[in-house]
């Protein structure tokens, strides 16, 4: 195992020492304080750095309402409160008011 102090690790990360010092201060960086001075270890230091990498992401695809493959969850879609449509007679009997029934004749040939 290989240690470094803070200016070899700083070095080995390429950053500036005091952004190194606060980010293992903050326990960002694994590193240890056994005296007065940062120790870092190489092994860990590099370990730290390959989970920086950034994760290969693909876009989650969902399929709402339809098998169009391009028909995502973000898209905007009309919506608000829909009612049913009122028939004459409930808005008559809301009202107060009187109505005709009408009646369809069913006939048979």
């Amino acid at each position: 195992m290989n240690t470094l102090d803070l200016n070899a690790a700083a070095t080995k990360l390429q950053m500036s020492p005091e952004s190194l010092r606060r980010k293992a201060k903050a326990g960002q960086i694994p590193a240890a304080k056994p005296g007065k001075q940062w120790v870092f270890l190489e092994e860990d230091l590099v370990d730290w750095l390959r989970a920086q990498y950034p994760q290969r992401r693909q876009a989650r695809q969902v399929t709402v309402g339809g098998n169009n493959p391009w028909h995502f969850t973000s898209e905007a879609r009309p919506g608000g409160y829909v009612s049913r449509p009122h028939r004459e007679s409930e808005y008559a009997a809301l009202l107060g008011l009187k109505t005709e029934r009408k009646h369809r004749s069913i006939t048979t040939a």
